[in-house]
């Protein structure tokens, strides 16, 4: 099985591009908004690490962003204890996908948690800085304290551009990208 970890921007479209793979997919994001939904024993975790803020099950995404903006350290405390249920999650997923030619890893804290295998993949997206942040304000509940809080515990974008094997730059559009696609596809296959 090959595996391709997505790294990139906050913003730059990763999910967009991990997407367009066509392969099996491990969305790391999507994993932890699921968790704060239906996981009780997380909520309890983060209760007893944050009990001024995780106050309510299921977690909401406000409760979150107001329990990192209020203090620079509750964002690591809640990683500490998000990151080890997505890794499962991730061997779950693996295991569950072992038989496939493929599957990409959608991760932003791949490096950062040393979850990458030596032999991955890794692909940097590239995107246009303005267009980021013109995609980033149109998210519901954009904030930009809080995106400069989980840039400020992920590796800097230079040291993700030089660790990649290919870089895709993204003009999201879906032909574009494809292209650039199939090219990495026929080069790793």
């Amino acid at each position: 099985m090959i595996r391709i970890g997505i790294l990139g921007d906050i913003g730059s479209g990763k999910s967009f591009v991990s997407k367009a793979f066509g392969y099996p997919v491990f969305n790391a994001d999507s994993e932890v908004g699921k968790l704060y939904k239906i996981n009780r024993k997380i909520f309890i975790k983060l209760n007893k690490a944050l009990p001024k803020h995780i106050t309510q099950f299921p977690i909401t995404k406000q409760e979150v962003t107001k329990t990192i903006l209020a203090n620079k350290n509750n964002l690591r405390k809640i990683v500490k204890i998000i990151h080890p249920e997505i890794r499962k999650k991730m061997n779950i997923f693996l295991k569950k996908n072992k038989k496939k030619k493929l599957i990409i890893l959608d991760i932003p804290l791949l490096l950062e948690n040393k979850i990458n295998k030596r032999k991955d993949i890794l692909i940097f997206i590239q995107s246009n800085k303005n267009e980021i942040l013109k995609r980033l304000k149109k998210r519901q509940n954009f904030d930009l304290k809080i995106m400069n809080r989980f840039r400020k515990i992920q590796l800097p974008l230079d040291y993700k551009k030089k660790k990649s094997k290919f870089i895709i730059k993204n003009n999201f559009t879906n032909g574009f990208i494809k292209k650039q696609i199939k090219y990495i596809l026929k080069q790793i296959q």
